[in-house]
Formats: C-alpha cells, structure tokens, sequence
C-alpha cells in the first residue's frame, strides 16, 4: 500500500525542524553535559561548560539561537519504496525551500551563512541554501528525515585518513585529535566513518552524529561489536589528552564517540572523523501521508539550573580609557569582565583591511583601532527590542595570518575569539604586548546579553561580517594569551593531561 506525500508537509516539516534545532538542543545531549558539569575539576572548563547550559536554557526559553554560526544544514531523507510525492519539485528543491522559509521566520531570523562560488567570490546566497541532501530508497511507505546544522567551526576540524588494513584507528584518533585544537568547540562528539571508500566513510561519519548520546549506557552493558568496543576505547583515550572544556584543560573533551563502518576494499581502511560541538543541533521526524511533522517541545525544567558565580578576585575593566601598560598585568587563565566600547571584525573584514594596508589607503573613515579591543564575530540579526542578536566569537585561528599586520599597523591592543591561536600568533602578541581574551564558543546568546549598543561602523555590504561597534557591560572573557605569550591552551591541555594519565 502506498502513501501520499505532499509538498507542503515536507517544506513545513523541514522549516519548522529548523527553527526548532535553532534553540533547543537535543535532551540527550543536554544530559550528558550535566554530567560533564558535575564531574568536572578543572574550575576553567566548569565554568565554560556552565556557560554553555545556561546559555542552551536562556535560548530554549527566549527562542533565539543557541549560537551564533547556524550552520549549513545536511538532511538525510530516508524514502520508503511505496512513498508516492504531491509535488512538482525535486526532494533537493523541496529541502531548500524549507531552509529558506526557517531561516527568514521574522521571529526568530537565522544566520545566512552559506557562499556560492566558493573558490572564487564566494557570495553570500542570503538565504542559506543549498543545503547537502544524501537521500536513501528504504523499504516502506514513510519518509523518514534526520536534519541538522551543523557550524563551520567544528566542520572545519574534520580529518580523514586513508589507513593500512593493520593500522590502529584508536591510535589514530589520539594523534589526531591534539590537532584539531579547540575550534570545535569541545566537549562535544566525534562522528567516526570506517570503511567503503572515502566519499562514503564521510556520509557515515556525518551521519553517526545523528544518534542520540549513550555512552554511559555502554559502558554500563557492555561493548559487544568491534565498533562498540572502539567507541569506548577511543572515548576513554580521548578525554585522557586533557584537552577539556573549550580546550582550556580538563575532564571531558568528548561527551560520546559514535562510529559507523561497512565492508570495503581488501587493500583499504578510509577513515573519516567529523566532530560536533557543543552546540550540537538535530532533529528527527517521520512523515506518514497524514500532515506535517509534529516535534516534541521539551520542559524547561528538562534543563539543569546551574549558576555561573563570577569571584571577588574577577578583573573589571573599563576599556574606553584602557592603555597598553595596563594590559602588562593580565595573567593567563584570569576572568576579565570587559566594559565599554569594542570593534567586531572577521575574515571579510580583515582581508579587506590588510588589502587597504598594503595599498597605502588607510583604515575606513572612522575605524580606529588605537589602544582597542577587536571581537571576532558575525552576530545573528536582532529581533524586537534586542540590540543585536546571538553574537558568540568565531574561531580566532583563521585570523591568525592576520594579526601581525593589525598589531604592527593599527595599534590594536587585544583581540577577542574562540579556540586557541597558532604559536606566530602567539610571539606576535607577545612581541607587541598585546592580548588575546576567549569567550566561549556555544554561549552566544548569554554573551550577547552583554552588548547594550550596537551600530555598523564600516564595510555594511558584508552583512554579518562588517564592522560593529559594541558598547558592552561587565562581558565575560578568559585571557587566553598574556603579554608574555603564556597561552591557556597550551598550559591547560598539558596539566590536565598529566593529572589525568597518573
């Protein structure tokens, strides 16, 4: 017996899906970061992860994004082989339009972040689309769909590997790991693809951060399988590197391993691993012939209540009146609360500034960077009486090739990112006494509660990644990088590491 799917209940189910992944995140995982929280030592990674659930109940409650970078969406739609379509378009078209219509919702708009022609001028689509569909012929009558959106910053870490037969995959991992740094935003998981051929070890890989979080159900059973036994060994190998919360060091750098494999070649062993971070963001539904998807709204007491206290020994600084001297007294690993008025600036941003550099043209007229802070940002669109919308930091090392020519030229004085910055980076600060200050990555809508003001300054044309200018009160940073060149990412990866292999 077959059944009749319409066009309007896929485009709706894919819209509405969208929006609903946009701020809540999957229970599962929510749980599992709750047991990271209570588990976890190391007070600079309890304090990001703290963020990081306050963050996910502020926008489970207001319905705005859980982070800023709202992904590219990859949908898996599995058709059952009696599934007969309503429609005159094809399962692609009907899947972009459902992104187009969830991420303009005026009540809650979300990122476009998607660019055409991307070795070359790499234009903005404006609406998000296309979206990267891998559709299945199943046995049935239903059409099952498993979307998510995934950001740049974690699939930018993903590794794949062609192995001999006899290679280690866990050994693998653990080298691998180390070098992903923290861009992806840790704790959060690993997708694993082993087998096929590389194309396809990758579609697995993806597709294995679908299922939900159940390593400690594994562990409490029992590994069976070949795949069930590796998940555990590369679980308890992985956290063991201390890379921890947002790779300052501690406990959990993973919350589950998840791999998929298939039979391959005799002479082959491809390997894909893809991570998720800590704003992990998927939803499942199934269509019948009977209407659009219905999706389980969770309770807001599903969320944990967990407080982030801010200590008397916490540095308040007024950066409007900030000089370079002051920053001499700043120490890795400190809490600094910033006041003020800050720049944002990006990729786009930066390349357009180094190019008006080396032409001898300047800075845009009124852009001053003297004795400032710069925030590497692309924020989501405001709605209603908000300043600005989810505004979290983007990952710092792809401005890395950048930042001499901004300390050497501007008089900049500190940046503002995720993740950890590469070691020139780092001896360029050093040698200019500047600083690099993290905010953490998958908190985006608690930082943007920070921002009071905000207006574009220069380069409107490129969106979200012109320049703003913030006015922002007591906004929560970690000095990532002194003026000495000590980096948190390198001391607290290395600490935890020993304390946890003693």
């Amino acid at each position: 017996m077959s059944t009749v799917i319409r066009k309007a209940d896929f485009i709706d189910s894919i819209a509405d899906s969208l929006q609903y992944i946009s701020y809540y995140h999957p229970l599962d995982f929510i749980q599992a970061m709750e047991k990271a929280y209570n588990a976890e030592e190391s007070q600079a990674a309890k304090d990001a992860i703290a963020q990081i659930l306050i963050n996910s109940r502020m926008s489970a409650e207001g319905k705005r994004p859980i982070c800023q970078d709202t992904g590219i969406v990859t949908c898996f739609v599995k058709i059952g082989m009696n599934v007969q379509w309503e429609t005159d378009q094809t399962v692609q078209e009907m899947v972009d339009e459902g992104i187009r219509r969830g991420y303009s919702f005026a009540g809650n708009p979300l990122r476009a972040s998607i660019v055409a022609d991307p070795a070359g001028a790499r234009k903005n689509t404006k609406d998000n689309t296309p979206g990267v569909v891998h559709v299945e012929m199943v046995p049935g009558a239903k059409v099952e769909v498993m979307i998510a959106a995934k950001g740049g910053g974690s699939e930018n870490k993903s590794k794949m590997v062609m192995l001999n037969p006899s290679d280690d995959v866990a050994a693998w991992v653990e080298k691998t790991v180390p070098t992903m740094g923290a861009g992806w935003c840790p704790p959060g998981m690993l997708g694993i693809g082993i087998g096929g051929t590389a194309e396809k070890a990758a579609v697995m890989a993806k597709e294995s951060l679908m299922e939900p979080v159940d390593i400690h159900e594994l562990m409490a059973r029992g590994a069976e399988t070949t795949d069930e036994k590796m998940r555990l060994d590369i679980f308890d190998r992985v956290n063991k590197l201390g890379i921890g919360a947002q790779g300052l060091g501690g406990m959990a750098t993973v919350l589950d391993i998840k791999i998929k494999s298939c039979p391959t070649h005799a002479a082959s062993k491809p390997v894909v691993m893809i991570p998720n971070c800590a704003a992990t963001r998927h939803t499942h539904f199934t269509l019948d012939g009977s209407g659009p998807a219905e999706l389980h709204v969770p309770k807001l007491e599903d969320w944990p209540e967990v407080a982030w206290e801010v200590s008397d020994s916490v540095r308040r600084v007024n950066v409007n009146d900030i000089k370079p001297e002051s920053v001499l007294e700043w120490k890795t690993g400190e809490t600094v609360l910033l006041s003020g008025k800050i720049l944002t600036g990006r990729d786009a941003a930066h390349k357009r500034i180094k190019d008006m550099l080396d032409k001898g043209e300047g800075l845009p007229d009124g852009v001053d960077f003297t004795n400032r802070f710069i925030y590497y940002v692309g924020p989501v669109d405001a709605v209603g009486d908000e300043v600005v919308g989810p505004a979290g930091p983007t990952t710092a090392t792809r401005m890395d090739k950048f930042t001499d020519t901004m300390l050497e030229q501007t008089g900049l004085l500190g940046m503002i990112g995720k993740s950890e910055r590469g070691p020139a980076t780092v001896a360029s600060i050093k040698k200019h006494k500047a600083v690099y200050l993290m905010a953490v990555g998958g908190a985006a809508y608690l930082v943007s509660k920070a921002i009071k003001k905000s207006r574009v300054v220069a380069f409107e044309d490129l969106g979200m990644e012109a320049i703003y200018e913030f006015d922002v009160v007591d906004m929560p940073m970690t000095v990532a990088v002194d003026t000495n060149g000590v980096s948190a990412h390198v001391e607290g990866p290395a600490i935890w590491k020993i304390k946890l292999n003693e």
